[in-house]
């Protein structure tokens, strides 16, 4: 399949947008992956109108094997969660296991899927990453794909330049359906929005700090982390971003996500989520991450207090 067949008649796909978090994954104590306490998790931040960016960087999606999340999105979608508030990241080193977890996606019924550059070789050419994604595009063949790019150079320590978005747009139309950019560099993102919004390419900040400035400048929302644990507030500011308390708004995210900054975030906010649910089993992190120690956890209680900050998780309506 070329690049001409891959486009033809593309599949009507709406344009994802608002707020997605990297869904955090429980773990049992042998540390393979809690399946009930995963989709309580998911059904709760739909009900906060937040979207399910599976596997991401926050869900310790790296730690989880191909056939892990391959197994999880088929499950997701067994237990009812709708596939079009979904985008697993399918990003991998090795090209065959991002084909498979891709087509595995598609195959649940599942369109959307964010995915890393291949991220170990350091310093490979716009060249080297166009040809990567476009083995993916046609190896998977088949026009409903939406691609959303997952630019973290902080992380991954490759991005995408301008030219390569411009250059897979021009091959691969609506496949090449936007991006996250967690460069944390705001004329980076607004640079993403002014040159290629107007094309249907959806940008999504990758923090809620920069949700105001993203939805001003015309971009799609946020996939933030810190949804996990403040996803009803985030989600009422992307719908309210016009309001007269729009700023107010902003300035309370901003001093939420402030508080599980200041630690290693990914312990931070399982602790959180386990002494607001009262599932300890939440606290459990897959090696080498490791929970937060005792004097870590209280800090973040102790902040958290400070703040006026109170997490709430009801998993009953689930």
């Amino acid at each position: 399949m070329n690049a001409t067949q891959s486009m033809s008649a593309p599949a009507a796909s709406p344009a994802m947008r608002g707020v997605l978090s990297p869904v955090l994954t429980p773990f049992r104590a042998d540390l393979s992956v809690d399946k009930a306490m995963l989709t309580a998790q998911c059904q709760w931040l739909l009900r906060c109108n937040v979207g399910l960016a599976v596997f991401g960087t926050n869900s310790e999606g790296n730690s989880l094997s191909v056939s892990e999340r391959s197994d999880l999105v088929q499950h997701l979608v067994g237990q009812g969660i709708d596939p079009t508030r979904m985008m697993p990241g399918t990003g991998g080193c090795a090209l065959p296991d991002v084909v498979s977890l891709t087509q595995a996606c598609l195959d649940a019924g599942v369109n959307n899927v964010l995915v890393l550059p291949p991220f170990y070789y350091k310093g490979v050419s716009d060249e080297g990453l166009f040809s990567f994604f476009s083995e993916l595009i046609e190896r998977v063949g088949s026009s409903d794909l939406r691609v959303y790019l997952y630019h973290i150079p902080p992380v991954s320590q490759i991005g995408f330049s301008m030219e390569l978005i411009e250059r897979l747009l021009n091959a691969y139309g609506p496949i090449i359906a936007g991006a996250k950019d967690s460069g944390g560099q705001w004329p980076n993102t607004a640079a993403m929005i002014e040159r290629f919004a107007s094309r249907g390419f959806s940008v999504f900040a990758g923090s809620e700090n920069f949700l105001m400035r993203t939805l001003r400048a015309g971009g799609a929302g946020c996939i933030s982390a810190t949804a996990n644990v403040n996803p009803a507030a985030i989600s009422a500011l992307c719908s309210q971003w016009t309001a007269a308390d729009a700023d107010a708004q902003q300035e309370r995210l901003d001093g939420v996500r402030a508080l599980f900054a200041a630690m290693p975030m990914i312990p931070a906010m399982k602790t959180a989520v386990a002494e607001a649910t009262g599932q300890m089993d939440w606290k459990r992190l897959r090696p080498p991450l490791v929970s937060l120690d005792e004097g870590q956890a209280l800090q973040l209680r102790t902040s958290m207090q400070s703040a006026g900050f109170e997490m709430k998780i009801d998993y009953s309506a689930s």
